[in-house]
């Protein structure tokens, strides 16, 4: 897979990094209701994101013939809808994404992680 998706037009080709899509999938994530943070994708990636604070971290951006598929892992806040936090999720960055990057979102898949309990009254 390539690290990056071009798009060509009579002025030139845009370039645009996976680094950016998922910078842009991250933020909008982060501000949804119910998530309190992203989670990894696997071991490697916690002893990395210890090591050198990834960009990337909870989120995979791939891209087809059709589209971006979008992954995020993520940590949902203690005695919250599940699937409403989900929603809004997918719809926000479905939303954030094409229009910052005018590329079409294929399929976002949320991985809900873990839940955390934030207030213990």
């Amino acid at each position: 897979m390539p690290e990056n998706e071009n798009n060509f037009n009579e002025l030139g080709s845009i370039l645009i990094e996976k680094d950016a899509i998922a910078s842009i999938a991250r933020q909008s994530t982060l501000q949804s209701y119910g998530v309190v943070g992203l989670a990894p994708k696997n071991l490697l990636e916690n002893i990395r994101q210890i090591l050198v604070k990834d960009a990337k971290y909870g989120v995979d951006v791939e891209f087809d013939h059709e589209g971006l598929l979008i992954d995020l892992y993520i940590m949902v806040e203690y005695g919250t809808r599940i699937k409403s936090i989900t929603n809004s999720i997918v719809n926000s960055v479905k939303y954030n994404v094409e229009k910052t990057v005018g590329l079409p979102v294929r399929r976002i898949n949320v991985h809900v992680r873990g839940l955390r309990i934030s207030n213990m009254d």
